[in-house]
């Protein structure tokens, strides 16, 4: 799975045989310093293992240092067009930082970026961003997009290679998932470097959800793609929880439980959607990860199709069936259910540990 090399930020091993790491961007302002700590909590706790953080110019300084030193995550600095701001940010104590190939292609500036990156001992990402080209790599790749992403990455790849400097990241993505896709499937053909990958700018809620999942998945079901983000319009938590759910769903991460309900058809003897709130409401804030919860419909739905399920309930004719592992353990009235599930849950969860 993901690249052969292997690279360390902070103490977090990316690509060779790591698990694919969870990312995700501040959307605090950094002159907000309390709402950027919590932020950093929130993520943390949400399973985040990288926070990129925007730093636009010198003035944050003071603020970006004292950042780095709460943090209890590594920190990726987001540099655009000012080579100075990413030396700024290292000095500073950032264990990485990402740059943009299509607005800093100062060459000596480029090369003392990676001067103080080798001697703060930090990674870099090259992130190449389609909705940050210039003309020039448009025009010098004939109006093809994808080509564009991929040849500014290697562009900047080779000042590094120059250099020998060798803690890279490489990225490239688009707002496009056609884009994005093709773009990383030649990128990882062609380099070795662990690969970021993402949908940038997907969009808001359900939309830029399925979105993301459409190409990551994509990219992630071919062994491509060693961190990832989920870039969502909307709070940074959600972006960890969707990133973390596409990769559930294809068998690669398995944090947090697992939760299947049935779609709902003519046979359902229960209305779902409440007994899936009702079910919720009755789980411990935390479960071992990879546990399942299956709420379904009917017994055709119920103990057979979720048989896998560490615990599952199934509306009935007479109200309601629980199950662990297809095997029916109680059943009753719908007014029995929440004693009846509370009752089985602590011991499946006992069973699953």
């Amino acid at each position: 799975m993901g690249s052969s090399r292997q690279i360390n930020i902070g103490g977090l091993k990316i690509g060779g045989n790591a698990p694919v790491r969870v990312e995700s961007m501040l959307k605090t302002r950094l002159e907000d310093m309390d709402g950027c700590l919590e932020e950093l909590k929130c993520l943390k706790r949400s399973g985040c293992e990288l926070a990129r953080v925007a730093f636009p110019d010198e003035s944050h300084i003071a603020r970006f240092s004292r950042l780095i030193a709460a943090s209890e995550i590594p920190i990726m600095a987001d540099i655009h067009f000012n080579h100075k701001f990413a030396i700024a940010a290292l000095d500073c104590g950032a264990e990485s930082i990402r740059i943009n190939p299509g607005n800093m292609t100062d060459r000596a500036g480029l090369e003392s970026v990676l001067s103080s990156a080798r001697a703060n001992g930090a990674a870099i990402r090259i992130g190449s961003n389609g909705g940050s080209l210039s003309g020039g790599q448009l025009a010098a790749s004939g109006g093809d997009r994808v080509t564009a992403l991929v040849n500014a990455v290697a562009e900047q790849l080779g000042v590094l290679a120059d250099a020998g400097f060798d803690d890279i990241i490489i990225s490239a993505k688009s707002s496009s998932v056609t884009e994005t896709v093709r773009a990383n499937f030649i990128l990882s053909g062609r380099y070795d470097f662990p690969l970021h990958i993402g949908i940038t700018e997907a969009g808001p809620g359900i939309h830029g959800a399925v979105k993301s999942a459409a190409g990551l998945g994509i990219l992630l079901a071919q062994g491509i793609g060693d961190t990832m983000r989920v870039s969502l319009t909307g709070d940074s938590k959600t972006e960890v929880d969707v990133a973390y759910t596409i990769l559930r769903s294809l068998g690669l991460r398995e944090r947090g439980m697992n939760l299947i309900s049935c779609p709902c058809c003519g046979r359902r003897r229960v209305d779902v959607g409440e007994l899936v709130e009702l079910a919720k409401g009755l789980l411990p804030d935390e479960l071992p990860d990879g546990f399942t919860v299956a709420v379904m419909g009917c017994e055709v739905n119920g103990p057979r199709e979720a048989a896998a399920a560490d615990i599952g309930i199934a509306g009935t004719s007479g109200g309601f069936v629980l199950f662990r592992r297809g095997k029916a353990v109680a059943s009753g009235g719908i007014d029995a259910m929440s004693s009846a599930f509370s009752s089985h849950l602590r011991q499946a969860i006992d069973d699953f540990s």
